[in-house]
């Protein structure tokens, strides 16, 4: 399927690794000339490199800049004042008790995970709507509507970027611009690898992955970690043209977990 984002320019944040960068590498596979994020050069460079390897016409642009912060998000809108597509994928998460977890830790996670995407829509989004044309999609989580304790700031930003996204969709009403919400579940993504690892120390990684899901996700319906591209399929068709009805839409690739028909 032609997704018709050939020449369109999509930033991606945090867009080095994970989740990040199978939708970078899918819209650049798609056509877009596609902003390759991280904090710093290296990452970027290698990131850009493995795209290159299955994209060799890949057209990318490189940014290094740390988005969860003041610093960051200024010098990502001065290098890039204008994009068609915003995919606010920049998140950070970590398994603390709540009884350990200090106003810091609540702190630096709302400010990464939730002001990052609040500073770069405050930019994009007003010219977007200026130009009547225009895509906002936020990575979200399962965990915004189905919390785990063992991550409970985590869960709060990600229900905190649900909101935001609705809001921001109201603002878009009679125009093309649209702003959605996609809700991964457990993906198999380096952090997650660690995690999983770091909970079943003992067990070989197939049957820490069936432990992790079974004792720590008993209710997802395909029992298994999700693949990044199967998240970066669906960002991408809402990122093209085709998804215009789409909109204030918080879209599950969460492999079931969430128990509701809504």
């Amino acid at each position: 399927m032609d997704l018709h984002l050939e020449n369109k320019t999509a930033l991606v944040t945090a867009s080095t690794g994970g989740i990040g960068l199978a939708i970078a590498k899918r819209l650049a596979a798609e056509g877009a000339i596609t902003i390759i994020n991280g904090r710093n050069q290296f990452s970027v460079d290698q990131a850009m490199k493995e795209i290159w390897r299955e994209v060799s016409d890949a057209r990318l642009i490189g940014l290094a800049a740390d988005n969860g912060t003041d610093d960051g998000i200024a010098k990502t809108i001065v290098e890039h004042p204008e994009v068609d597509i915003l995919v606010n994928n920049l998140g950070i998460f970590e398994a603390v008790d709540f009884f350990d977890l200090t106003d810091e830790h609540w702190q630096k996670i709302f400010e990464i995970n939730v002001m990052s995407g609040v500073r770069l829509a405050r930019h994009y989004l007003k010219r977007m709507l200026d130009q009547d044309t225009g895509r906002v999609i936020f990575i979200s989580s399962e965990s915004g509507v189905v919390p785990s304790p063992e991550m409970a700031h985590y869960a709060m930003t990600k229900t905190a970027q649900l909101a935001l996204s609705r809001s921001l969709a109201q603002l878009t009403k009679g125009t093309r611009v649209t702003v959605n919400s996609v809700l991964p579940g457990p993906t198999r993504t380096p952090g997650v690898e660690e995690f999983v690892g770091e909970l079943f120390p003992d067990e070989d990684w197939s049957n820490a992955e069936k432990r992790f899901m079974a004792e720590n996700r008993s209710m997802s319906l395909i029992q298994r970690l999700i693949k990044p591209d199967e998240i970066a399929n669906l960002v991408a068709f809402v990122a093209s043209p085709l998804a215009g009805a789409i909109n204030g839409a918080a879209m599950r690739t969460e492999g079931g977990i969430v128990p509701t028909i809504a």
